[in-house]
C-alpha cells in the first residue's frame, strides 16, 4: 500500500483525537512529522514521529506529501499558503480562514502550484448528519417546506481560550467554530440559498466573541432554513427537525465520536469502531398514502471519521472524488461573511447568483 507521509501541524485537542488516531490507525498514512512548540506528548503515541518546534521548521526539514492545518482559525491561511508554496497537499481544519477573500486566494494557490486543498468538515461523518440525509432521500417527508438544525451546548463561563472568544480576534466566535458546521450540512442537504438574514450577539456580554446565532436561509419554493447555537441551552432540542408537505423527521445529535477519542477509544480501520446506541435516536412520522398517518422510532447508523481520511487516501492514489474540496466551502465562507453582515446592518441580505 502506498504510503503517505503526512505532518500535523499542531497537537492539541484537533491534534490528539481528530487527526492523529486516524492517520496512525490508517494503514495508507505514515504521520511523520508533529509541531509541538515547547512539550513532547506526543512522543508516547507517536514515537516514528519528528517533532518539530514550529510549522516553519516542519516545512523546512520534512520530507511531506500532505499538511494537516490544524491551527486557531487566524493562522489558517498563513500556514496554508506556506504548505502550499512548500509544494504540499494540505488539509485545513475549519473554519476554512477567518473570511472570504482570504479562501479564495488560497484556493487560487492551490490551483497554480497543482495541489489539492481539503477542508477537515468531519461531521459530514456523523451518524446524525448522515442519518437526516438518508431520510430526505428516501422521500417520506415530501417536499419540504421547514427544517432547523441546532448545535447548542451549556457553556456558561469563558473558556479562557482567546482565539475563541476575544471578539477583536478575526474569526473568532461559535459562528465560525460551530456554524462552520450547521452551515456545511444546509449547503449539503440543499444548496446555496438565494437570501439569507442573521442574529449574531454574545450573551456571555460585549467582551466575549459570539456565542448565539440564529441564521435563516431562503431557498426557492418558499422552504426555510434556520440555523442555530446557544451555549446557554442546559436542556437539548433535537438537533435536526425537518418538516415536509407529508411529515416530519426529529432526529437528535447523537454521534459520540469525539467523546470517544477523547476516553482514549482507538479507531479502527475498515470497521466500524463506535459504541452502538442503546436506545432510537429520532422520530419520522408521515402520511402513508396520502391517508395513513405512521410514526417510526428511527435508529442511525455509526458514523466514522475514518472515511474522511479514506476518502483523502482514494483521492491522493487512485484520483477518486475529494471530500469537502476548498472550492466547495468557498460557498460556507459566504454564508458566514453574509450572516457578519446581516447581523450588522439587521437586514436580509441576497446573494448574486453563482
Amino acid at each position: 500500500m502506498q504510503l503517505i507521509k503526512t505532518g500535523l501541524c499542531a497537537f492539541g485537542m484537533s491534534g490528539k483525537i481528530f487527526h492523529a488516531p486516524f492517520l496512525k490507525e490508517h494503514p495508507g498514512f505514515f504521520l511523520s512529522s508533529i509541531v509541538e512548540r515547547s512539550r513532547e506528548e506526543s512522543e508516547e503515541k507517536y514515537p516514528d514521529a519528528v517533532i518539530y518546534r514550529s510549522v516553519e521548521e516542519m516545512l523546512e526539514n520534512a520530507d511531506l506529501d500532505l499538511v494537516v492545518v490544524n491551527t486557531p482559525v487566524q493562522t489558517h491561511f498563513q500556514y496554508t499558503k506556506m504548505a502550499l508554496e512548500s509544494g504540499k497537499n494540505v488539509i485545513v481544519e475549519k473554519p476554512f480562514t477567518v473570511d472570504v477573500s482570504e479562501a479564495e486566494e488560497l484556493v487560487r494557490l492551490a490551483e497554480e502550484k497543482g495541489l489539492f486543498l481539503s477542508v477537515y468538515q468531519n461531521r459530514r461523518f456523523d451518524r446524525d448528519y448522515l442519518q437526516v440525509q438518508k431520510i430526505i432521500s428516501e422521500g417520506n417527508l415530501g417536499n419540504l417546506k421547514e427544517a432547523e438544525i441546532r448545535f447548542d451546548r451549556f457553556r456558561t463561563e469563558p473558556s479562557g481560550k482567546e482565539h475563541k472568544e476575544n471578539p477583536e480576534a478575526a474569526g473568532s466566535g461559535s459562528l465560525h467554530d460551530l456554524g462552520s458546521h450547521l452551515v456545511d450540512q444546509a449547503v449539503q442537504y440543499f444548496g446555496f440559498p438565494e437570501k439569507i438574514f442573521a442574529d449574531v450577539f454574545s450573551m456571555k456580554g460585549q467582551e466575549f466573541a459570539n456565542d448565539y446565532f440564529e441564521i435563516i436561509l431562503y431557498y426557492p419554493n418558499s422552504l426555510r432554513v434556520r440555523l442555530k447555537s446557544s451555549v446557554f441551552t442546559k436542556e437539548a432540542h433535537y438537533a435536526y427537525a425537518f418538516h415536509g408537505k407529508k411529515g416530519s423527521f426529529l432526529q437528535e445529535r447523537t454521534d459520540n465520536q469525539e467523546n470517544e477519542l477523547a476516553s482514549g477509544t482507538v479507531p479502527v480501520y475498515g470497521q466500524d469502531w463506535t459504541l452502538p446506541l442503546k436506545e432510537t435516536d429520532g422520530v419520522l412520522n408521515f402520511l402513508n398514502n396520502q391517508k395513513e398517518t405512521e410514526r417510526i422510532l428511527t435508529s442511525s447508523e455509526p458514523g466514522n471519521y475514518m472515511n474522511y481520511y479514506q476518502q483523502v487516501y482514494e483521492f491522493m492514489v487512485f484520483g477518486y472524488a475529494l471530500p469537502s474540496p476548498a472550492e466547495e466551502i468557498i460557498k460556507n465562507m459566504r454564508i458566514i461573511d453574509a450572516a457578519v453582515e446581516s447581523s450588522r446592518q439587521g437586514r436580509i441580505i441576497e446573494f448574486p447568483e453563482l
